[in-house]
């Protein structure tokens, strides 16, 4: 078998949750992709809302049968050799489909081909293949150091909220359970144990919490070693909030994610992809009684580059902030009165690129 070598990773990788404009919501799954060539592999599969085996939220023993499999030191899942790569992040039942290759050695090289897209026991390369996709051929050492190097996998995501409405944050830490996002409420972060501190990627604030009160929270932070993201919250918003906090868990690099850039003013708002995906982007403001409204602005698949969208000028009266999704990532921005604003999650500390 002939295929010219590709270089394998794997790079931590989120699928973002949320809580939806129509009232449902989505689960938030934190996983390890696969990179090709320096590319997450899912980005070339076009816009495909699914996870690896690799996620943090399943049973370390499972988790280490899944990278032994990929190993192939475990029999495959699939008849004909065939691995799933990808699945439905909400319930990983192949009949909701699902990627799937047929992985094999030559020599002391690992080859995956025939990529599909798999919906019950058997796939149908004619019908649901992955047409120039593949195959790929992997280096022996640098494939097994990958895999072997996961350990129980990427950490489970938690976070600390820290306000003076209770009523917000109660709703909100719900929320975040809601979508599998652990939350834990305290007036005084500087009260909890260092290990405990450890345990949180983020650190959210509402508004009302002062400049001492937040650099002493974040000095608890440091001084226990924890590289958290502080959150500033926008609004008291609990689905503005969830996409907030969700931005400042997703700790991937800029260049592995799809969404990049949004920037809103006036009655338009500029979104930057990096592939081909479809972007929901959805409208939250308080009106004169600081009720909530919301409506949904844009849906639709969007080109590689940088896009502008009209928005209603009723969408974005007065107090108004935008929140954008794809499949794997969300971005929330302020929409400013009349000039250019960056894209933002309100997100300082932690290791961001």
């Amino acid at each position: 078998m002939s295929a010219a070598y590709a270089t394998f990773g794997l790079a931590p990788a989120t699928r973002a949750g949320g809580v939806l404009a129509d009232g449902g919501y989505q689960v938030h799954r934190d996983f390890v992709d696969f990179v090709v060539d320096g590319r997450p592999l899912l980005f070339q599969l076009s816009d495909l809302d699914a996870v690896s085996p690799l996620a943090s939220d399943i049973p370390p023993a499972i988790f280490t049968e899944q990278v032994r499999a990929l190993l192939l030191e475990a029999e495959p899942p699939l008849p004909d050799g065939r691995f799933v790569l990808y699945g439905c992040p909400e319930c990983e039942d192949l009949g909701c489909g699902a990627v799937t290759a047929v992985i094999e050695r030559d020599g002391d090289d690992y080859v995956w081909r025939d990529f599909a897209w798999q919906t019950d026991e058997h796939a149908d390369l004619e019908r649901d293949g992955y047409p120039g996709i593949g195959p790929f051929r992997f280096r022996g050492p640098e494939y097994r150091a990958a895999l072997t190097a996961l350990g129980e996998g990427p950490p489970r995501r938690r976070v600390l909220l820290i306000g003076a409405r209770v009523a917000v944050l109660a709703r909100l830490a719900a929320a975040l359970r809601t979508i599998g996002i652990g939350a834990d409420i305290t007036q005084d972060a500087r009260a909890v144990p260092a290990e405990e501190l450890r345990g949180y990627g983020a650190v959210a604030f509402g508004r009302a919490v002062g400049e001492a009160e937040r650099a002493a929270v974040l000095r608890a932070f440091e001084q226990a070693g924890v590289e958290a993201a502080a959150v500033d919250g926008l609004a008291p918003i609990v689905p503005l909030l969830v996409a907030q906090i969700e931005h400042a868990l997703d700790r991937g690099p800029l260049a592995r994610r799809r969404l990049t850039g949004l920037a809103a003013a006036g009655h338009a708002v500029d979104v930057e992809v990096s592939a081909p995906c479809r972007v929901r982007i959805t409208a939250y403001r308080l009106d004169r009684l600081h009720r909530t409204r919301t409506r949904e602005v844009y849906d639709g698949v969007l080109e590689p580059g940088r896009h502008r969208v009209a928005l209603d000028p009723r969408a974005v009266k007065g107090e108004a902030y935008l929140v954008a999704r794809t499949t794997g990532g969300v971005l929330v921005t302020a929409v400013a009165a009349g000039h250019g604003g960056r894209a933002r999650g309100a997100v300082t500390g932690g290791k961001r690129s």
